[in-house]
């Protein structure tokens, strides 16, 4: 398939950057409202959504809507994880502006604007989940991992994991250096390496709902396993960039 960019075509201001996995019930009503609001706002924008090999109709369902919508591309891949996904639609992005979203329609487009037209003064912009609902342990890892950044970058953002974020690309592109393709959770160690760049950052609050589609839940187990995890690549990525000197 001829990307974009092959065919020659002018780099839009937005890209959106969507990674989906077993999202077949609701992908198409979010894809649809997130393009409804972006095209009521104006925006020339290509929208990114990457089937992390979903094993249900997710892809079937993404083709048949980007048949309708000229703007939507989609892409697909034997399953590689989140992380990585989002870090192949960060490559790819063409816009001069990257947001990055999730496909289960927890968070609203119609709080992106509050983060858009505060775009011109900012590098980097994030909608940070406010009234979240998660277990106990959830909340502790989440806690954790902001202060985990804090300390090892210096500075960082309210939501270090958020889904709701917008990066000037020229900045993202310098951040990106600093990861490994393989990367488990790229937006935390994103957040810590805007900090530590000084980039110019921006917060707002997202109402965030309930989760509308059936994804498998970790246990503690896995969960304590994923957040260790989480924290060894971003540490060896905070001492990196700071010998570096970045």
């Amino acid at each position: 398939m001829t990307t974009p960019a092959e065919a020659g075509e002018a780099a839009p201001e937005l890209s959106v950057v969507m990674p989906a996995y077993g999202e077949e019930r609701g992908i198409a009503g979010v894809v649809s409202a997130w393009m409804v609001e972006l095209d009521r706002l104006g925006i020339d924008y290509e929208f990114l959504v990457y089937d992390d090999g979903s094993k249900d109709r997710t892809h079937e369902v993404l083709q048949q809507l980007a048949a309708e919508r000229s703007r939507l591309l989609v892409r697909s891949h034997l399953n590689r994880g989140h992380g990585p996904t989002i870090l192949i639609g960060y490559q790819e992005a063409r816009g001069e502006w990257v947001f990055q979203t999730d496909s289960d329609g927890e968070m609203s487009p119609v709080h992106f604007e509050a983060l858009w037209n505060h775009r011109r003064d900012f590098d980097f912009l994030v909608g940070y989940r406010e009234h979240r609902q998660s277990p106990p342990a959830r909340q502790l890892v989440t806690a954790a991992s902001r202060l985990a950044v804090k300390l090892l970058f210096g500075r960082s953002v309210r939501d270090v994991n958020s889904p709701y974020r917008l990066m000037r690309r020229a900045s993202l592109t310098k951040m990106l250096r600093c990861l490994p393709p393989t990367t488990f959770a790229p937006n935390v160690v994103l957040a810590g390496l805007a900090g530590r760049m000084k980039l110019r950052l921006y917060e707002v609050p997202v109402p965030h709902s309930g989760q509308r589609t059936v994804t498998a839940a970790l246990n503690r187990w896995k969960l304590w396993k994923t957040a260790l995890r989480c924290f060894r690549q971003t540490a060896s990525v905070a001492v990196t960039a700071r010998s570096d000197g970045r």
